[in-house]
């Protein structure tokens, strides 16, 4: 399984879910890649106002305030499948 972060810098929500990520990691076999929009034009247009956005293996499964419990659901059923 691959999560992609969509960050961008001094973003409280961002650091929040990058937290509640690290988190996960303890009990579910992920890789987290961070990428900030602000390095990429199209990224920038797609996500500004939805940051920090996350996406598990291409598909987006949350944005804004990030639920532990439901990225937690989320990560369970991929593992399961």
């Amino acid at each position: 399984m691959h999560i992609r972060l969509y960050t961008k810098t001094n973003c409280p929500l961002c650091d929040k879910a990058k937290a509640v990520l690290t988190e996960l990691l303890a009990d579910y076999s992920f890789t987290l890649e961070e990428i900030d929009i602000y390095k990429d034009d199209e990224l920038l247009e797609k996500y500004q106002l939805m940051i920090p956005v996350v996406e598990l293996d291409g598909e987006e499964i949350g944005y804004g305030a990030i639920e532990k419990e439901a990225v937690r659901k989320r990560l369970r059923r991929a593992q399961n499948s």
